[in-house]
């Protein structure tokens, strides 16, 4: 799957997998991030589980995987915020994927 990071006016093309995508979210831990409702965060990383400064539970690289699938899997552009991931911790895992540019920054249906 090609992704775009927006980054100024211009994005970026990246390649993340769902294999590679959890090494993405490492390397992103510490910056912030804005929900879709503008809520700012920050997130650090455990062994397998998403920590975000707003939240007392994590959100499990399992989680993101299945979302990240999901995302792939969605070819008639379904969805399109938080809560059509339909998975626990929504609105952190979209605001991240926005910000990896998985989702936004001008996401054509053919780049799936």
């Amino acid at each position: 799957m090609e992704h775009r990071q927006e980054t100024g006016t211009k994005c970026l093309t990246q390649r993340i997998t769902q294999e590679n995508l959890w090494e993405h979210l490492e390397s992103r831990q510490g910056e912030t991030f804005y929900t879709a409702k503008g809520l700012p965060f920050t997130y650090r990383i455990r062994g397998g589980e998403f920590f975000t400064d707003r939240k007392k539970k994590s959100i499990t690289r399992a989680t993101f995987e299945r979302a990240f699938q999901k995302i792939a899997e969605d070819r008639e552009g379904k969805i399109t915020g938080p809560k059509a991931l339909g998975c626990f911790g929504g609105p952190y895992v979209w605001a991240v994927f926005t910000g990896l540019g998985i989702v936004g920054c001008g996401r054509q249906k053919d780049e799936r």
